[in-house]
């Protein structure tokens, strides 16, 4: 499985530790940036690593900034992107389950490292349900972005 990952300065330290969380565990890594703490535009990162997972280059992706909530928002606007701001294990694996989110964020100003990678275990682990009210649902997210 490949995993797209992008994080603006206050996310880089956390992106730094999941990577190698991920790599240790077989995932192959898209990195899209930002390579450093210095300044920089989180939409940038969050656009590069949702057109990999849009793609399919990417099955799916991981975005942080300093709260998540950035470039948790600009994910959003890219058709076909479900991103969800995840700060505990119930609403990674809910998410999946339930809304079958593509790409997922997190706060690296906000979440510990062992909580974070606690949660990507949860998310990239836990398979979409496939019922019929939960794909009714996501289908009406995707009417949505035709608006």
């Amino acid at each position: 499985m490949t995993i797209a990952l992008g994080c603006d300065h206050g996310g880089f330290d956390l992106k730094t530790i999941v990577i190698g969380h991920l790599k240790s565990k077989g995932f192959q890594i898209k990195d899209f940036g930002t390579y450093d703490a210095n300044s920089c535009d989180y939409p940038d990162y969050a656009a590069a690593a949702c057109d990999s997972v849009i793609s399919g280059e990417s099955d799916l992706g991981i975005l942080i900034c300093g709260t998540g909530v950035g470039i948790s928002m600009a994910a959003n606007k890219i058709d076909g992107i479900r991103c969800a701001l995840l700060g505990d294990v119930f609403s990674a694996k809910a998410t999946k389950q339930h809304n079958n989110a593509n790409v997922m964020a997190l706060g690296g100003r906000v979440v510990g490292a062992g909580l974070a990678l606690e949660i990507v275990d949860a998310f990239l682990n836990t398979p979409f349900s496939n019922e019929a009210r939960h794909q009714k649902r996501i289908d009406k997210i995707s009417d949505l972005e035709k608006r």
